[in-house]
Protein backbone atom coordinates (compact mmCIF):
# COMPACT_ATOMS: atom_id res chain seq x y z
CA UNK A 1 0.00 0.00 0.00
CA UNK A 2 1.21 3.57 -0.64
CA UNK A 3 0.54 6.75 0.98
CA UNK A 4 0.64 10.13 -0.62
CA UNK A 5 2.09 13.00 1.83
CA UNK A 6 1.26 16.52 1.05
CA UNK A 7 2.75 19.71 3.07
CA UNK A 8 1.22 23.15 2.43
CA UNK A 9 4.48 25.21 2.91
CA UNK A 10 5.19 29.13 3.15
CA UNK A 11 7.54 29.14 0.48
CA UNK A 12 6.55 25.88 -1.90
CA UNK A 13 4.13 22.89 -1.73
CA UNK A 14 6.10 19.39 -1.11
CA UNK A 15 4.59 15.68 -1.88
CA UNK A 16 5.83 12.30 -1.11
CA UNK A 17 4.99 8.97 -1.64
CA UNK A 18 5.73 6.51 0.79
CA UNK A 19 5.58 3.02 1.07
CA UNK A 20 3.50 2.23 3.91
CA UNK A 21 4.71 -1.59 4.91
CA UNK A 22 8.32 -0.66 4.07
CA UNK A 23 8.61 3.20 5.24
CA UNK A 24 10.26 3.83 2.39
CA UNK A 25 10.36 7.04 0.00
CA UNK A 26 9.64 6.06 -3.23
CA UNK A 27 9.43 9.73 -4.66
CA UNK A 28 9.33 13.25 -3.27
CA UNK A 29 8.60 16.55 -5.72
CA UNK A 30 7.74 20.38 -4.66
CA UNK A 31 6.58 23.20 -6.62
CA UNK A 32 7.72 25.85 -7.22
CA UNK A 33 11.08 24.24 -7.89
CA UNK A 34 13.87 26.71 -8.57
CA UNK A 35 11.65 29.66 -6.74
CA UNK A 36 9.22 30.32 -4.08
CA UNK A 37 6.09 30.70 -3.61
CA UNK A 38 5.12 34.64 -3.72
CA UNK A 39 3.69 36.47 -0.39
CA UNK A 40 1.40 39.28 -1.30
CA UNK A 41 2.30 42.17 1.34
CA UNK A 42 -0.35 44.99 0.18
CA UNK A 43 0.52 46.86 3.74
CA UNK A 44 3.73 46.84 5.84
CA UNK A 45 3.32 44.01 8.08
CA UNK A 46 0.65 42.15 5.52
CA UNK A 47 1.07 38.81 4.57
CA UNK A 48 -1.14 36.77 2.19
CA UNK A 49 -1.14 33.55 -0.04
CA UNK A 50 -3.64 32.53 -3.05
CA UNK A 51 -5.51 29.08 -1.92
CA UNK A 52 -6.10 28.44 -5.53
CA UNK A 53 -2.38 29.12 -6.37
CA UNK A 54 -2.08 26.40 -3.51
CA UNK A 55 -4.39 24.37 -4.81
CA UNK A 56 -2.47 24.87 -8.50
CA UNK A 57 0.91 23.72 -6.99
CA UNK A 58 -0.51 20.69 -5.01
CA UNK A 59 -1.73 19.53 -8.54
CA UNK A 60 1.09 20.18 -10.23
CA UNK A 61 3.61 18.66 -7.86
CA UNK A 62 1.86 15.59 -7.56
CA UNK A 63 2.07 15.01 -11.46
CA UNK A 64 5.44 15.54 -11.48
CA UNK A 65 6.26 13.00 -8.62
CA UNK A 66 3.94 10.44 -10.63
CA UNK A 67 5.87 11.56 -14.19
CA UNK A 68 9.14 10.05 -11.73
CA UNK A 69 8.21 6.17 -13.05
CA UNK A 70 9.12 5.00 -9.41
CA UNK A 71 5.60 3.82 -8.41
CA UNK A 72 2.16 3.25 -9.90
CA UNK A 73 -0.31 6.03 -8.75
CA UNK A 74 -2.82 4.13 -8.76
CA UNK A 75 -1.55 2.29 -5.74
CA UNK A 76 -2.02 5.07 -3.27
CA UNK A 77 -4.44 4.37 -0.78
CA UNK A 78 -4.52 6.91 1.11
CA UNK A 79 -3.79 10.90 1.48
CA UNK A 80 -2.68 13.01 4.51
CA UNK A 81 -1.40 16.43 4.94
CA UNK A 82 0.24 18.69 6.94
CA UNK A 83 0.53 22.48 5.99
CA UNK A 84 1.40 26.38 7.16
CA UNK A 85 -0.56 26.93 10.45
CA UNK A 86 -2.78 29.90 11.08
CA UNK A 87 -3.87 31.17 7.84
CA UNK A 88 -7.40 32.36 7.38
CA UNK A 89 -8.74 30.47 3.94
CA UNK A 90 -12.55 31.90 3.36
CA UNK A 91 -14.95 30.40 1.05
CA UNK A 92 -18.56 31.19 -0.15
CA UNK A 93 -21.63 28.01 -0.91
CA UNK A 94 -19.51 27.18 -4.13
CA UNK A 95 -16.38 26.32 -2.17
CA UNK A 96 -15.35 29.24 -4.21
CA UNK A 97 -12.69 31.63 -2.31
CA UNK A 98 -13.70 34.87 -1.55
CA UNK A 99 -10.03 36.24 -0.61
CA UNK A 100 -6.64 35.56 -0.21
CA UNK A 101 -5.54 33.49 2.51
CA UNK A 102 -4.22 35.67 5.28
CA UNK A 103 -0.93 33.95 6.79
CA UNK A 104 0.59 33.27 9.64
CA UNK A 105 3.27 35.59 9.65
CA UNK A 106 0.60 38.75 8.81
CA UNK A 107 0.40 40.94 11.72
CA UNK A 108 -2.58 43.45 10.83
CA UNK A 109 -5.13 41.49 13.66
CA UNK A 110 -2.27 41.90 16.66
CA UNK A 111 -5.01 44.92 17.96
CA UNK A 112 -7.77 42.93 17.63
CA UNK A 113 -6.48 40.03 19.18
CA UNK A 114 -4.95 42.41 21.92
CA UNK A 115 -8.26 44.03 22.78
CA UNK A 116 -10.33 40.58 22.86
CA UNK A 117 -7.39 39.14 25.56
CA UNK A 118 -8.42 42.26 27.87
CA UNK A 119 -12.34 42.17 26.96
CA UNK A 120 -12.46 37.99 28.03
CA UNK A 121 -9.82 38.70 30.93
CA UNK A 122 -6.37 37.69 30.72
CA UNK A 123 -6.65 34.92 33.34
CA UNK A 124 -9.98 33.51 32.04
CA UNK A 125 -8.77 33.63 28.38
CA UNK A 126 -5.24 31.76 29.51
CA UNK A 127 -6.77 29.69 31.45
CA UNK A 128 -9.85 28.57 28.82
CA UNK A 129 -7.78 28.94 25.44
CA UNK A 130 -3.96 28.27 26.95
CA UNK A 131 -3.54 31.37 24.93
CA UNK A 132 -4.11 35.15 23.94
CA UNK A 133 -6.01 35.51 21.20
CA UNK A 134 -3.80 37.40 19.20
CA UNK A 135 -2.75 37.46 15.87
CA UNK A 136 -4.47 34.15 15.44
CA UNK A 137 -7.16 32.75 12.97
CA UNK A 138 -9.95 34.00 15.12
CA UNK A 139 -8.59 37.35 15.17
CA UNK A 140 -7.48 37.20 11.49
CA UNK A 141 -11.23 36.56 10.72
CA UNK A 142 -12.40 39.21 13.27
CA UNK A 143 -10.63 41.91 10.48
CA UNK A 144 -12.08 40.28 7.64
CA UNK A 145 -15.73 41.06 9.69
CA UNK A 146 -14.87 44.59 10.47
CA UNK A 147 -13.01 45.89 7.48
CA UNK A 148 -14.52 43.47 4.52
CA UNK A 149 -18.42 43.39 5.46
CA UNK A 150 -19.25 42.60 1.88
CA UNK A 151 -16.66 39.81 1.72
CA UNK A 152 -17.47 38.30 5.55
CA UNK A 153 -21.44 37.81 4.51
CA UNK A 154 -21.00 35.62 1.66
CA UNK A 155 -18.50 33.44 3.87
CA UNK A 156 -20.19 30.17 3.53
CA UNK A 157 -16.85 28.16 5.66
CA UNK A 158 -13.80 29.16 6.85
CA UNK A 159 -10.78 27.02 7.04
CA UNK A 160 -7.12 26.23 7.75
CA UNK A 161 -5.28 25.99 4.77
CA UNK A 162 -4.90 22.24 5.08
CA UNK A 163 -8.64 22.33 5.51
CA UNK A 164 -8.65 23.65 2.10
CA UNK A 165 -6.72 21.35 0.09
CA UNK A 166 -8.71 18.81 1.32
CA UNK A 167 -11.46 20.31 -0.06
CA UNK A 168 -10.43 20.59 -3.45
CA UNK A 169 -9.88 16.98 -3.09
CA UNK A 170 -12.55 15.56 -1.38
CA UNK A 171 -15.41 18.45 -2.24
CA UNK A 172 -15.84 18.34 1.79
CA UNK A 173 -15.10 20.60 4.96
CA UNK A 174 -14.09 19.50 7.96
CA UNK A 175 -11.16 20.35 10.61
CA UNK A 176 -9.61 18.78 13.93
CA UNK A 177 -9.69 20.44 17.75
CA UNK A 178 -5.84 21.00 16.95
CA UNK A 179 -6.33 22.41 14.11
CA UNK A 180 -9.51 24.97 16.15
CA UNK A 181 -6.79 25.28 19.12
CA UNK A 182 -4.26 26.73 16.19
CA UNK A 183 -6.58 29.43 15.72
CA UNK A 184 -7.63 30.27 18.75
CA UNK A 185 -11.25 28.81 18.45
CA UNK A 186 -11.37 25.91 21.19
CA UNK A 187 -11.82 25.75 25.16
CA UNK A 188 -9.68 23.39 26.34
CA UNK A 189 -11.39 23.65 29.87
CA UNK A 190 -14.67 23.09 28.06
CA UNK A 191 -13.50 20.87 25.57
CA UNK A 192 -16.20 22.49 23.31
CA UNK A 193 -15.69 25.58 20.54
CA UNK A 194 -15.13 28.83 22.44
CA UNK A 195 -18.38 30.29 23.07
CA UNK A 196 -16.13 33.50 24.59
CA UNK A 197 -14.44 34.06 21.06
CA UNK A 198 -17.40 33.57 18.92
CA UNK A 199 -19.20 35.97 21.28
CA UNK A 200 -16.35 38.80 21.20
CA UNK A 201 -16.02 38.89 17.68
CA UNK A 202 -19.50 37.99 16.93
CA UNK A 203 -18.65 35.18 14.53
CA UNK A 204 -21.69 32.49 13.73
CA UNK A 205 -20.76 29.04 14.96
CA UNK A 206 -22.48 27.82 11.93
CA UNK A 207 -19.15 29.32 9.46
CA UNK A 208 -16.93 26.70 11.36
CA UNK A 209 -16.36 23.41 9.58
CA UNK A 210 -17.69 20.26 11.04
CA UNK A 211 -14.87 18.63 13.76
CA UNK A 212 -13.18 15.34 13.23
CA UNK A 213 -10.26 13.46 14.66
CA UNK A 214 -7.22 14.27 13.13
CA UNK A 215 -6.39 10.43 12.13
CA UNK A 216 -9.84 9.91 10.45
CA UNK A 217 -11.47 10.00 6.70
CA UNK A 218 -11.85 13.72 6.16
CA UNK A 219 -13.71 12.88 2.94
CA UNK A 220 -12.83 10.67 -0.29
CA UNK A 221 -11.16 12.11 -3.72
CA UNK A 222 -13.29 13.06 -5.96
CA UNK A 223 -13.58 10.67 -9.47
CA UNK A 224 -12.91 14.45 -11.66
CA UNK A 225 -9.81 15.03 -9.09
CA UNK A 226 -8.62 11.44 -9.31
CA UNK A 227 -8.56 11.05 -13.18
CA UNK A 228 -7.10 14.43 -13.30
CA UNK A 229 -4.05 13.70 -11.01
CA UNK A 230 -4.31 9.48 -12.43
CA UNK A 231 -5.40 8.52 -8.72
CA UNK A 232 -7.74 6.00 -7.82
CA UNK A 233 -11.11 8.17 -7.18
CA UNK A 234 -12.53 7.22 -3.47
CA UNK A 235 -9.24 6.97 -1.53
CA UNK A 236 -9.53 8.75 1.72
CA UNK A 237 -7.86 11.66 2.98
CA UNK A 238 -7.30 9.76 6.65
CA UNK A 239 -4.97 13.15 8.05
CA UNK A 240 -4.97 16.90 8.59
CA UNK A 241 -2.13 18.65 10.86
CA UNK A 242 -0.57 21.91 11.04
CA UNK A 243 3.36 21.94 10.36
CA UNK A 244 4.29 21.61 13.74
CA UNK A 245 2.66 19.32 15.49
CA UNK A 246 3.11 16.89 11.72
CA UNK A 247 6.33 17.81 12.87
CA UNK A 248 6.28 16.48 16.14
CA UNK A 249 4.54 13.49 14.66
CA UNK A 250 6.98 12.67 12.37
CA UNK A 251 9.75 12.70 15.13
CA UNK A 252 7.94 10.25 17.12
CA UNK A 253 7.38 12.98 19.67
CA UNK A 254 3.85 12.33 21.38
CA UNK A 255 4.30 11.82 25.16
CA UNK A 256 4.56 14.56 27.50
CA UNK A 257 8.61 15.33 28.13
CA UNK A 258 9.56 14.76 24.68
CA UNK A 259 10.80 17.28 22.03
CA UNK A 260 11.30 18.29 19.01
CA UNK A 261 12.69 20.54 17.12
CA UNK A 262 12.84 21.90 13.34
CA UNK A 263 13.06 24.99 10.93
CA UNK A 264 11.79 25.99 7.98
CA UNK A 265 10.36 29.78 7.34
CA UNK A 266 10.60 30.11 10.50
CA UNK A 267 12.44 27.99 13.28
CA UNK A 268 10.28 26.25 16.58
CA UNK A 269 10.73 24.33 19.90
CA UNK A 270 8.19 21.75 20.33
CA UNK A 271 7.37 20.35 23.81
CA UNK A 272 4.58 17.54 24.41
CA UNK A 273 2.65 18.26 27.97
CA UNK A 274 -0.30 16.48 29.60
CA UNK A 275 -1.31 18.83 31.56
CA UNK A 276 -3.36 22.21 30.42
CA UNK A 277 -0.52 24.16 30.42
CA UNK A 278 0.16 28.55 29.53
CA UNK A 279 2.50 31.05 29.61
CA UNK A 280 1.48 33.89 31.90
CA UNK A 281 3.92 36.38 29.33
CA UNK A 282 2.58 34.88 26.01
CA UNK A 283 6.69 34.18 25.21
CA UNK A 284 5.29 30.71 24.03
CA UNK A 285 1.68 29.24 22.73
CA UNK A 286 0.12 25.93 23.44
CA UNK A 287 -2.28 24.15 21.20
CA UNK A 288 -4.13 20.30 20.87
CA UNK A 289 -1.19 17.95 19.78
CA UNK A 290 -1.95 15.38 17.03
CA UNK A 291 -2.71 12.76 19.89
CA UNK A 292 -5.07 15.22 21.93
CA UNK A 293 -8.58 14.30 23.58
CA UNK A 294 -10.96 14.98 25.67
CA UNK A 295 -9.72 12.45 27.83
CA UNK A 296 -5.92 12.00 27.40
CA UNK A 297 -4.90 15.38 27.32
CA UNK A 298 -1.50 15.81 25.12
CA UNK A 299 -0.76 19.43 24.53
CA UNK A 300 1.85 20.75 21.93
CA UNK A 301 4.00 24.05 23.52
CA UNK A 302 5.57 25.69 20.51
CA UNK A 303 8.46 28.91 20.69
CA UNK A 304 8.57 29.98 17.09
CA UNK A 305 11.90 31.84 16.14
CA UNK A 306 10.12 34.08 13.28
CA UNK A 307 12.84 34.23 9.95
CA UNK A 308 15.01 31.68 11.05
CA UNK A 309 15.22 29.68 7.40
CA UNK A 310 13.90 32.41 5.67
CA UNK A 311 16.67 34.54 6.79
CA UNK A 312 18.87 31.98 5.33
CA UNK A 313 17.52 32.73 2.29
CA UNK A 314 17.74 36.60 2.70
CA UNK A 315 21.78 35.73 3.50
CA UNK A 316 22.00 33.44 0.07
CA UNK A 317 20.02 36.09 -1.70
CA UNK A 318 22.94 38.76 -0.46
CA UNK A 319 26.22 37.15 0.23
CA UNK A 320 26.49 33.75 -1.21
CA UNK A 321 24.05 34.26 -4.26
CA UNK A 322 26.56 32.21 -6.38
CA UNK A 323 26.49 28.78 -4.42
CA UNK A 324 23.73 26.52 -3.16
CA UNK A 325 22.46 25.99 0.09
CA UNK A 326 25.00 23.01 0.86
CA UNK A 327 27.88 25.20 -0.37
CA UNK A 328 26.55 27.70 2.22
CA UNK A 329 25.97 25.86 5.16
CA UNK A 330 29.76 24.39 4.78
CA UNK A 331 31.46 27.30 4.32
CA UNK A 332 29.74 28.58 7.76
CA UNK A 333 30.58 25.63 9.35
CA UNK A 334 34.64 26.62 9.00
CA UNK A 335 34.05 29.82 10.91
CA UNK A 336 34.22 29.60 14.95
CA UNK A 337 30.85 30.21 16.46
CA UNK A 338 30.71 33.67 18.26
CA UNK A 339 33.41 34.90 15.77
CA UNK A 340 32.53 38.58 15.71
CA UNK A 341 34.43 40.44 13.05
CA UNK A 342 32.70 37.43 10.27
CA UNK A 343 29.42 37.28 12.02
CA UNK A 344 25.71 38.18 10.83
CA UNK A 345 24.04 39.60 13.59
CA UNK A 346 20.08 40.82 12.75
CA UNK A 347 18.18 43.85 15.09
CA UNK A 348 15.06 42.95 16.46
CA UNK A 349 12.74 45.10 14.58
CA UNK A 350 13.89 43.06 11.13
CA UNK A 351 14.48 46.38 9.55
CA UNK A 352 18.06 46.24 9.56
CA UNK A 353 21.25 43.59 9.49
CA UNK A 354 24.44 43.82 10.25
CA UNK A 355 27.53 42.32 8.66
CA UNK A 356 31.20 43.12 10.46
CA UNK A 357 33.57 43.20 8.06
CA UNK A 358 36.51 40.47 8.58
CA UNK A 359 39.42 42.99 7.05
CA UNK A 360 38.28 46.36 8.56
CA UNK A 361 36.54 45.25 11.85
CA UNK A 362 33.51 47.41 10.74
CA UNK A 363 30.14 47.27 10.36
CA UNK A 364 28.38 48.24 6.99
CA UNK A 365 24.44 48.76 8.29
CA UNK A 366 22.13 46.95 5.66
CA UNK A 367 18.13 47.85 5.36
CA UNK A 368 16.51 44.05 5.30
CA UNK A 369 13.79 46.33 3.02
CA UNK A 370 15.78 47.87 0.11
CA UNK A 371 19.14 45.59 0.70
CA UNK A 372 21.06 48.68 0.36
CA UNK A 373 24.07 50.08 3.13
CA UNK A 374 22.39 53.01 4.88
CA UNK A 375 25.77 53.44 7.28
CA UNK A 376 29.07 52.00 8.34
CA UNK A 377 30.24 52.00 12.00
CA UNK A 378 33.28 51.15 13.88
CA UNK A 379 32.64 47.50 15.89
CA UNK A 380 32.92 47.73 19.56
CA UNK A 381 31.30 46.69 23.33
CA UNK A 382 28.11 45.76 22.30
CA UNK A 383 28.23 46.18 18.31
CA UNK A 384 24.39 46.23 18.22
CA UNK A 385 24.11 49.39 20.34
CA UNK A 386 26.24 50.92 18.10
CA UNK A 387 24.17 50.37 15.37
CA UNK A 388 20.73 50.63 16.06
CA UNK A 389 22.43 54.44 16.64
CA UNK A 390 22.07 54.74 12.92
CA UNK A 391 18.67 54.62 12.27
CA UNK A 392 15.72 56.12 13.72
CA UNK A 393 15.36 57.00 17.12
CA UNK A 394 12.70 54.52 18.36
CA UNK A 395 14.94 51.67 17.18
CA UNK A 396 18.35 53.41 18.34
CA UNK A 397 16.61 53.51 22.20
CA UNK A 398 15.88 49.56 21.54
CA UNK A 399 19.57 49.23 21.21
CA UNK A 400 20.36 51.78 24.52
CA UNK A 401 18.24 49.13 26.26
CA UNK A 402 19.76 46.50 25.18
CA UNK A 403 23.10 47.39 25.97
CA UNK A 404 22.18 47.99 29.75
CA UNK A 405 20.93 44.91 29.47
CA UNK A 406 24.25 43.31 27.97
CA UNK A 407 25.74 45.32 30.95
CA UNK A 408 24.20 43.10 33.38
CA UNK A 409 22.94 46.79 34.76
CA UNK A 410 19.00 45.57 33.69
CA UNK A 411 17.79 42.16 34.76
CA UNK A 412 16.24 40.09 31.48
CA UNK A 413 12.83 40.73 32.95
CA UNK A 414 13.52 44.52 33.43
CA UNK A 415 14.86 44.47 29.98
CA UNK A 416 11.47 42.88 28.72
CA UNK A 417 9.72 45.09 29.82
CA UNK A 418 11.33 48.62 28.21
CA UNK A 419 11.78 46.30 25.30
CA UNK A 420 8.21 45.53 24.83
CA UNK A 421 7.07 49.12 25.28
CA UNK A 422 9.16 50.45 22.92
CA UNK A 423 8.32 47.49 20.16
CA UNK A 424 4.78 48.16 20.85
CA UNK A 425 4.96 51.55 20.18
CA UNK A 426 6.64 51.45 17.02
CA UNK A 427 4.01 48.75 16.23
CA UNK A 428 1.56 51.77 17.02
CA UNK A 429 3.42 54.32 14.88
CA UNK A 430 4.11 51.50 12.05
CA UNK A 431 -0.14 51.82 11.94
CA UNK A 432 -0.75 55.35 12.08
CA UNK A 433 -1.92 54.61 15.76
CA UNK A 434 0.16 58.02 16.98
CA UNK A 435 -2.68 57.94 20.53
CA UNK A 436 -1.44 54.56 21.25
CA UNK A 437 2.39 55.29 20.72
CA UNK A 438 2.25 58.56 22.86
CA UNK A 439 0.50 56.50 26.09
CA UNK A 440 3.24 53.58 25.29
CA UNK A 441 5.82 55.94 25.66
CA UNK A 442 4.29 57.44 28.75
CA UNK A 443 4.08 54.45 30.50
CA UNK A 444 7.68 53.50 29.34
CA UNK A 445 9.12 56.99 31.13
CA UNK A 446 6.96 56.18 34.09
CA UNK A 447 8.58 52.66 34.34
CA UNK A 448 12.08 54.35 33.58
CA UNK A 449 11.36 56.11 36.29
CA UNK A 450 10.20 53.34 39.00
CA UNK A 451 14.19 51.87 38.04
CA UNK A 452 15.26 55.49 39.23
CA UNK A 453 13.27 55.05 42.12
CA UNK A 454 14.67 51.74 43.29
CA UNK A 455 18.17 52.01 42.37
CA UNK A 456 18.17 49.95 38.87
CA UNK A 457 19.25 52.84 37.21
CA UNK A 458 21.14 55.64 38.28
CA UNK A 459 19.99 59.35 37.43
CA UNK A 460 21.99 59.75 34.37
CA UNK A 461 21.00 56.34 33.06
CA UNK A 462 17.11 56.80 33.76
CA UNK A 463 17.51 60.46 32.20
CA UNK A 464 19.41 59.52 29.11
CA UNK A 465 16.41 57.17 27.82
CA UNK A 466 13.96 59.54 29.31
CA UNK A 467 15.26 62.71 27.35
CA UNK A 468 15.25 60.02 24.18
CA UNK A 469 11.83 59.20 24.68
CA UNK A 470 10.25 62.75 25.21
CA UNK A 471 12.40 63.65 21.99
CA UNK A 472 10.48 60.93 20.44
CA UNK A 473 6.74 61.87 22.14
CA UNK A 474 7.29 65.42 20.68
CA UNK A 475 8.68 64.71 16.93
CA UNK A 476 5.15 62.60 16.80
CA UNK A 477 3.19 65.49 18.44
CA UNK A 478 1.79 63.70 21.41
Amino acid sequence: MLLLGIDIGTSSIKVSVLDAKTSATLATAQYPEDTETAVIALQHGWAEQSPDMWWHHVQLAIKKANASGKYQAADISAIGIAYQMHGLVVVDKNQEVLRDSIIWCDSRAVEIGEKAFQAIGEKKALAHLLNSPGNFTASKLAWVKANEPSIYNRIDKIMLPGDFIAMKLTGVVSSSISSLSEGIFWDFKNNSLSADVLQQYGIDESILPKINPVFSVHGELKKEIAQELSLKPGIPVTYKAGDQPNNALSLNVLEPGEVAATAGTSGVIYGVSDALTYDPQSRVNTFAHVNYSGDKIRTGVLLCINGTGILNRWVKNNFANAISYAQMNAEAATVPVGSNPRSLAIDPTGSFAYVPNQFDNTVPVISTATNTVVATVGVGPGPLAIAFAVSDPLQSLLGQIQALIDAGTLTENQGDVLLNKIAHAIGSLDNSQTNAACGQLDSFINQINAFINNGSLTQAQGQTLIDAANAIRASNGC
